[in-house]
């Protein structure tokens, strides 16, 4: 595996790891993954954070603690991821400043039931955005028609975004005009947009495992013949648009910003 990982490495791709946990921050596991798996950025969500807690005695003096003080359970979430998020910024930040800010990244999710609420979501962004406090992160936000434009408010804010739940090509664009959009705001306000760095994280394997369902229920050789093929092609699509949209003159503009 670890000469798999410096394969994809060394032809220039990013290796992520999709969890995050107390456990593994203060046994620094990280630091293992960073050093010898190629490691250069986590993910997180909530449900990733549910694991986490459910298991061994990590959090158990934070969670006696916000107990006693009696937090709510609202704000005891946000104090307990944050502080996870922290710790793994830190951890790669030396991955940040080695390559740039393009690697070393964190990410953490806004609360999922703002999905449909523009502005508790640009609100829920900032407010992670200050806790957590490292030019390292990713505030996750979700590609619904209402997250869009919070994309966009957090963006001009200086706020570094990472962009999930995209399926369809349309969305994609739209996405990548809210990621254009929000720089624009954020030169005509005056912020350095070289410290504003941002990703659209495109579903792949989720597009397979509802298009291959509806294929086994046509039940033809043709069908089936198509199994597993829709996403890697909607992916190389996406990234044609990709390709389109920083070949064009709006992006030179503000790459030369």
């Amino acid at each position: 595996m670890s000469e798999i990982l410096k394969s994809l490495s060394d032809q220039g791709v990013s290796i992520w790891l999709d969890d995050i946990s107390r456990e593994r921050l203060r046994t620094g596991n990280l630091e293992a993954l960073i050093r010898d798996k190629h490691v250069v950025g986590v993910t997180s969500n909530p449900t990733i954070f549910a694991s986490a807690l459910s298991k061994g005695d990590a959090y158990d003096t934070q969670l006696h603690d916000l107990s006693v003080r009696g937090v709510d359970v609202e704000e005891a979430v946000r104090a307990i991821t944050t502080y996870d998020i922290r710790w793994a910024a830190d951890v790669l930040r030396p991955v940040y400043d080695a390559t740039g800010g393009v690697d070393g990244r964190v990410s953490i999710e806004v609360d999922p039931r703002l999905a449909r609420k523009t502005d508790e979501t640009v609100a829920e962004a900032r407010a992670l955005w200050w806790m957590v406090d490292r030019p390292n992160l990713f505030i996750k936000i979700p590609a619904t028609a209402e997250g869009l434009p919070a994309i966009t408010r957090a963006i001009s804010e200086g706020i570094s975004v990472n962009v999930t739940l995209i399926f369809s090509l349309e969305r994609y664009r739209a996405v990548m005009d809210a990621w254009l959009t929000g720089l624009e705001r954020a030169r005509a306000n005056g912020l350095n947009l070289a410290g504003i760095e941002s990703v659209a994280s495109f579903f792949v394997s989720r597009v397979d495992t509802e298009i291959d369902k509806r294929l086994d229920k046509i039940g033809t050789p043709e069908a089936e013949a198509l199994k597993g093929k829709a996403a890697v092609a909607n992916a190389r699509l996406a990234h044609a648009a990709y390709e389109d949209v920083v070949n064009s003159p709006r992006w030179q503009a503000l790459s030369a910003a």
